[in-house]
């Protein structure tokens, strides 16, 4: 499928923009409560972009709503979310208010520390917001939503249709990301899918300990015996498939994530090298601290820290001939800008990685500013001491995030 070029802010089906909105505010407020009230809001179609995937030559679909739909769905969010925020589990860490994805990895380490690494089940779904499926989705909101109006708004979104390429369809199985009130839909899914089933029906049955770490449609099952995830693993298939979901066949797997033996003579069950598993941006594996012991460590997965210096590359050739001060000041922001996500404890070694190649990358697109007067590794260096990228920084430490939970 060919990719459109999208502009930094897609509007939706009408072209409407916030400030046309604003222009005249008071009176299409009113004419959008009058229609909600009267029964008459229809929910325009939902246009559809394409953008690339991460590490993938394949694309991902993202949904524009209206600028009048984005705020519609805002409020209903603002309805919606403290209602399921008292069923949520603590598990479950994406798009909720007060949670994070640095939470999501915290727990996962708490966890596989406390199993000694146990077994890890990665569980991938395979275009879960393409697999959606309508009918189960307005089932599960009925549990908890009684109010009709908010149900029948939260069904003309999802009959609302998709325009791609000048076409609209309407299909029973997509929930477009992107729209304001996706992410708390797909959690509401995902609740009942995964996180009500494994605590109330496969926590029972476990011989021994197990935990889910689940972010959005990121999850990960963590068992302390062998035996409990391959039980697990057998009937995750029929789970999900019961709901229109489709596990990926080859990104959901097993992995042996015991705590290696400390030295090779020793005897016991555990491996002499554990496997490791990704979550969230960062790779998993077992190592040893600085005292010897071994723990659990976090780091950048090579493909995110391709991607990363890729994208610096492509800046550094189209601002190449910019003067140096813009040059450093953008770059430097592009550093800090990763080292507030990938800046964890333990991560250190990445992101010094991570900051030789934005070195190597300047350099080589500087040199190419005039071929005749190459920029070599000295010259650069001296260039670094007037011009230096920010000094490493760990933004999420350890320690710091203990001391603020206490």
């Amino acid at each position: 499928m060919a990719t459109r070029s999208v502009s930094p802010h897609p509007l939706g089906v009408d072209g409407q923009t916030a400030v046309d909105y604003e222009a005249d505010l008071t009176a299409n407020l009113q004419s959008l409560l009058n229609r909600i009230h009267s029964g008459t809001y229809r929910a325009p179609p939902v246009r559809r972009v394409q953008i690339p995937k991460a590490g993938s030559s394949e694309t991902r679909p993202i949904g524009v709503p209206t600028f009048e739909d984005k705020l519609l769905q805002r409020a209903v969010l603002m309805l919606l979310e403290p209602i399921y925020e008292q069923d949520f589990r603590d598990c479950s860490y994406g798009f909720r208010p007060g949670r994070s994805t640095h939470q999501a990895i915290d727990a996962t380490w708490r966890h596989t520390m406390d199993l000694r690494g146990g077994f890890v089940l990665k569980v991938d779904l395979r275009k879960f917001f393409d697999t959606l499926d309508h009918g189960h989705l307005r089932a599960f909101l009925q549990r908890r939503v009684r109010d009709g109006v908010l149900l029948r708004l939260v069904g003309k979104w999802l009959n609302a249709g998709v325009l791609e390429s000048g076409n609209v369809s309407y299909p029973d199985f997509v929930s477009p990301q992107g729209g304001v009130i996706s992410p708390l839909l797909a959690n509401v899914y995902l609740h009942y899918v995964l996180d009500e089933w494994f605590h109330n029906d496969v926590l029972p049955r476990m011989r021994a300990r197990a935990h889910l770490v689940r972010y959005a449609d990121d999850a990960v099952m963590i068992f302390e015996v062998e035996s409990d995830a391959r039980r697990v693993l057998t009937v995750l298939d029929k789970r999900c498939s019961k709901y229109g979901l489709t596990i990926h066949p080859e990104k959901t797997r097993l992995v042996d994530f015991r705590r290696p033996l400390l030295s090779p003579g020793k005897s016991g069950n555990a491996p002499n090298k554990s496997e490791t598993f990704d979550l969230l941006g960062f790779t998993h594996y077992w190592s040893r601290s600085r005292s010897g012991k071994r723990v659990v460590k976090r780091k950048t997965m090579s493909s995110r820290l391709t991607r990363s210096v890729q994208a610096i590359g492509s800046w550094c050739k189209a601002h190449r001939h910019d003067r140096l001060v813009d040059q450093h000041a953008a770059l430097s922001r592009k550093v800090r800008g990763h080292d507030a996500y990938y800046g964890i404890t333990g991560n250190g070694e990445s992101l010094q990685t991570f900051r030789f190649l934005v070195h190597r990358t300047w350099r080589r697109w500087l040199s190419r500013r005039h071929r005749k007067r190459k920029l070599d590794w000295d010259k650069f260096n001296r260039l670094l001491v007037s011009f230096p990228l920010p000094q490493l920084r760990v933004v999420h430490s350890v320690l710091k995030d203990r001391e603020a939970n206490v």
